[in-house]
């Protein structure tokens, strides 16, 4: 059976890769364009592909296609046509659990950054405009206390919702499409969007990528959250309206935002650049070592399982 993996990854991950199959690692940062996926897909019989990894409707169009599965290295598959996927007859999985706990972290760490205006300190500090310590420099905002709105409680949702109300005593109200029980901890699910953003000091989007999400949080949405308010994303960048948010920042329709993710990755506008309000990570939700292994070992038994006739574990189509 031979592999395709389109980025490289960790070493103990890549060895035990090998180990397993005939893999092949292509050597770049990059994502994989249409023309590469199509080709991966009538080239080999199995591919590991990530975010941005062009695998739309014309990577599965014609014939000659040897592939039968897309184990993908991540939660999201917004990347993928799933819909295409399912007509060519090709199997599609993603690493749900392992990117959970990594993804709720670094939303806790945006609250904090943006909220007590990290980012923005560290910048006049390396800037040389740092003068000295005073009673009302850089004042932010304490978590404590505040109310914290979550879109999506899915997996993660619950993970950063645990994560505030029992690390910094924060009410929890969220905004599911369907309806959420047997949670672990107080919360409040609210049945309108905007609703909720106004009822809450910070907001987290957690919510899957894809068609049925972009620009979820546009002009409106932003407007309901309010000047107080706060926005943080570490699910896609499209489901934010980047435009929208752009112009609430810079005039202060809302306090501020703490980003991981961009509408066109790697672009970031330079209107976030310019934005002393908003703390920008370049996409970090994962990144640590230990994660990134365990996401590419759970993508290779979910390849393992279909190389040897079970069904995987983690299908998503």
């Amino acid at each position: 059976m031979k592999l395709f993996v389109t980025r490289r990854m960790t070493p103990r991950a890549e060895a035990t890769i090998r180990h397993r199959f005939d893999a092949t690692f292509r050597d770049s940062t990059t994502p994989l364009t249409a023309v590469e996926a199509a080709a991966a897909l009538r080239d080999y019989d199995a591919v590991i592909p990530t975010l941005g990894d062009g695998f739309g409707a014309a990577a599965f169009a014609g014939e000659g296609l040897r592939a039968r599965l897309l184990a993908n290295f991540g939660a999201g598959t917004n990347h993928i046509d799933l819909a295409a996927a399912r007509a060519a007859g090709i199997a599609v999985t993603n690493t749900p659990d392992v990117v959970t706990d990594a993804t709720a972290d670094i939303a806790l760490m945006l609250m904090l950054m943006t909220c007590r205006r990290a980012s923005e300190g560290e910048r006049r500090l390396r800037a040389g405009e740092w003068t000295g310590w005073h009673p009302t420099q850089l004042l932010g905002r304490h978590l404590g206390g505040m109310t914290v709105g979550i879109v999506g409680m899915g997996r993660i949702g619950k993970a950063i919702a645990r994560r505030c109300h029992g690390g910094f005593g924060m009410d929890v109200v969220f905004f599911n499409r369907s309806h959420v029980s047997a949670l672990d901890l107080p919360a409040r699910q609210m049945p309108d969007l905007r609703e909720m953003l106004a009822a809450c000091d910070i907001a987290v989007i957690a919510v899957p990528g894809g068609t049925g999400t972009r620009h979820l949080i546009g002009p409106a949405e932003l407007a309901a959250l309010g000047p107080q308010g706060f926005l943080v994303n570490i699910a896609r960048g499209d489901v934010v309206d980047e435009s929208a948010l752009i112009q609430a920042l810079h005039e202060g329709q809302i306090a501020g935002a703490g980003l991981d993710v961009y509408e066109h990755e790697p672009h970031v506008p330079q209107g976030l650049l310019d934005a002393p309000n908003a703390t920008l990570l370049p996409h970090l939700g994962t990144a640590a070592e230990e994660v990134r292994t365990d996401m590419a070992l759970r993508a290779l038994d979910n390849v393992t399982a279909f190389a040897a006739g079970r069904r995987p574990d983690d299908l998503v189509n």
